[in-house]
């Protein structure tokens, strides 16, 4: 996988597609990337003694490393890294 934490990433597929963010996790046994603002999930906690009314926690989820392309800082549109011929 040639994405790494730190990246800065465009989705070209899913329902975030044309979305641009930073790479936070990096799951390589899987496949999946985690991406700052991007596939935005809410999680119900349940009511405690500290917060008696419970709450909706958003959090990203990771998505599958093949719907992400890296970021050309020149350009700022996504680019293909392929190993140079040599």
């Amino acid at each position: 996988m040639k994405i790494k934490t730190g990246d800065s990433v465009l989705v070209i597929a899913g329902n975030d597609k044309g979305r641009t963010g930073e790479v936070i996790a990096v799951d390589r046994g899987k496949g999946r990337v985690t991406v700052q603002g991007v596939n935005i999930r809410t999680k119900h906690k349940k009511p405690t003694q500290q917060s008696p009314q419970g709450e909706r926690v958003e959090q990203e989820c990771p998505i599958h490393a093949s719907n992400v392309m890296l970021v050309d800082p020149a350009t700022g549109k996504g680019t293909r890294k392929r190993p140079i011929a040599g």
